[in-house]
């Protein structure tokens, strides 16, 4: 049994991260659709996901009085994450198959313009380019099965972040499992 603690916060940080991410999709969607290939955008919404998680096992220790085991503090932040992922694949799916199915295609093209400029600059092979931009062709990142399959691989992502998490946060007593 999962104890309330760990679930309360796992649940009510997950909307949170879900919110949030829907809320980081729509200004970058609203703005510019280029956001979506800036790389600093990336390193700002990374910066958002390690803040939440942050203060998520924090706050989880604070209210077990300081006392986080390993197995805890990953199914805090497990649950948060991917009760966040849940949240932020529902709305992506809705905006780019259901309400502006244009944006996916646009985005593709920026997505494609920029890394044929990127590969240009490390003087990467024709061929390799060629493959690549075939593959970014064929492959539509936005579709609902797209959008599971980067899900799936995000789940992999945080689960490996989770492990670090928990180890970072976990009580330092010896007598832990």
């Amino acid at each position: 049994m999962i104890n309330e603690t760990i679930k309360k916060n796992g649940v009510t940080f997950g909307v949170i991260t879900g919110i949030g991410s829907a809320l980081i999709t729509t200004l970058i969607y609203t703005i510019d659709l280029e956001l979506f290939t800036s790389w600093w955008v990336g390193l700002l919404s990374m910066a958002f996901y390690l803040v939440i998680a942050i203060v998520l096992l924090s706050k989880t220790k604070k209210d077990l009085n300081g006392i986080l085991t390993f197995k805890d503090a990953f199914t805090t932040y497990f649950i948060s994450a991917l009760i966040g992922i849940l949240i932020s694949l529902t709305f992506n799916i809705i905006l780019f198959n259901f309400i502006d199915p244009s944006a996916k295609d646009a985005i593709k093209e920026l997505t494609i313009k920029y890394m044929v400029k990127t590969m240009a600059k490390f003087n990467a092979p024709a061929s390799t380019v060629n493959e690549a931009i075939k593959n970014l062709q064929e492959n539509d990142q936005f579709s609902i099965m797209g959008l599971l399959k980067g899900s799936l691989t995000n789940i992999v992502f945080i689960t490996i972040f989770g492990l670090i998490m928990a180890a970072f946060f976990k009580s330092k007593s010896t007598s832990q499992e």
